[in-house]
């Protein structure tokens, strides 16, 4: 299992776009991917369980993976959120 923390940075949060962005990347590994925040943990390849948590600028959220590729979901993950999803 590898897991890292970041924080949410862009101005409107993870809204449809970037949670879209995040499921496909999230869904091209072979890895168990899961989002955890506010205390609950969600699935990271489903875009339904992303958008339920919520997700606001500042919000701190955990990419866990676990599987074959773990370390490089979570990196690419983490890299995508630290960079707002290419928004400002």
């Amino acid at each position: 299992m590898t897991e890292a923390t970041t924080t949410i940075e862009n101005k409107t949060g993870i809204h449809a776009r970037p949670a879209s962005v995040f499921v496909q990347k999230a869904s091209s590994f072979k890895s168990k991917v899961q989002l955890k925040a506010k205390g609950k943990t969600v699935d990271a390849k489903s875009i339904l369980m992303i958008m339920s948590m919520g997700l606001v600028k500042g919000t701190e959220i955990t990419i866990c993976a676990d599987g074959p590729d773990e370390a490089a979901a979570v990196q690419e993950l983490k890299a995508l959120v630290d960079a707002k999803f290419g928004e400002d």
